[in-house]
């Protein structure tokens, strides 16, 4: 089945063609950092304004690179849920359209579902059942995963995501937007034993990341002088140790509890390099097998949204025009908004 995937949930305008939920045959992102850097974070406003000057370009661009066309097509998944809802309104609105009018299936994807369903399209994939870590700007969460769209819950964050306390964490030590990838890149130079941060809610499944920001927003005001721009490498380090160090204990403890031998990794901080390094190492050490998807496709992308739509069109699902799009979906609500 020839799958066309479309992604609209937060400020990533994306559109991907895949092949039997395994074959990758275009991927393509039009990115919105460039606008909403000055901001220090995404503006929904201007987010939905640029998935509309964007998505039908990025549509054409996916078809052309797989070398297909609409005729080819046998099914559309797009994202329904969760995200922006004036975001995901625009994705959901041009999938209808273009089901309408060719006269195709078109069924609509959870978000955080696609996150993990990423996995399948990298040449290593998992067996069910599995544990899986979806950690992002702003969810983070670990699911006992039996199948496709059969999940349940087994911690989650109290209050922020884990991408968020890193993006808070670059905002704080004026370091730009997205500051994920520059604490990423800054951490590589740094000592991770540089400033003692805390390892939250060590004795729950659950996360907390809200203390650990105000940690640093602390450890910054207290200090008797300025931080020097060579320590930054150290705090960032240290910082992002500590998120690393509570997502990795957590989640291979998981595995264990449950017995299970294998563990995905996924959403837009499973990119970054300590964590992937980390789980690896700390995977093989447990006798745990690590599947972590590309950082390509960590990141939002239709690709991963297509291999959950495959997944349910040859199930024989086929959702109605009047479907709507939601803000809030919990994957063990699946079904059920």
């Amino acid at each position: 089945m020839l799958v066309l995937g479309i992604e609209s949930s937060c400020d990533e305008t994306a559109a991907a063609v895949v092949r039997d939920g395994t074959f990758l045959l275009s991927n393509v992102i039009a990115s919105q950092i460039d606008v909403h850097s000055k901001y220090g974070g995404v503006v929904p406003e201007i987010a939905s304004r640029k998935h509309i000057e964007a998505i039908i370009p990025v549509i054409l661009q996916a078809l052309a690179e797989a070398k297909v066309t609409l005729d080819d097509i046998e099914g559309i998944a797009v994202t329904r849920g969760p995200g922006l809802i004036g975001s995901i309104l625009i994705g959901l609105s041009v999938a209808k359209s273009i089901a309408f009018a060719k006269g195709l299936p078109f069924v609509g994807v959870n978000h955080l579902e696609g996150h993990i369903a990423a996995v399948f399209l990298d040449d290593k994939k998992p067996d069910f059942p599995f544990v899986a870590l979806v950690v992002s700007g702003g969810h983070t969460s670990i699911y006992f995963v039996r199948d496709f769209e059969n999940f349940i819950i087994l911690g989650q964050t109290r209050d922020d995501a884990a991408g968020e306390a890193l993006d808070k964490a670059a905002k704080m030590l004026d370091l730009g937007y997205p500051g994920g990838i520059v604490i990423d890149r800054l951490a590589k130079n740094g000592s991770a034993d540089y400033v003692k941060f805390p390892r939250p809610m060590k004795n729950s499944m659950d996360f907390s990341f809200s203390g650990l920001k105000t940690s640093l927003l602390t450890y910054i005001k207290n200090r008797k002088t300025p931080v020097e721009e060579e320590e930054i490498p150290h705090i960032a380090a240290s910082y992002q140790e500590s998120i690393v160090d509570v997502l990795v204990e957590k989640t291979l403890r998981a595995a264990e509890d449950y017995s299970l031998e294998r563990v995905v990794v996924s959403g837009g901080v499973a990119a970054n390099s300590r964590l992937r390094d980390t789980f690896y190492k700390e995977g093989k050490d447990k006798g745990i097998e690590i599947f972590i998807p590309p950082a390509i496709l960590c990141t939002d992308n239709a690709a991963m949204i297509a291999v959950v739509g495959d997944n349910l069109l040859r199930k024989g699902r086929k959702d109605h025009f009047d479907l709507n799009a939601v803000s809030r979906w919990p994957l063990e609500l699946l079904g059920k908004a």
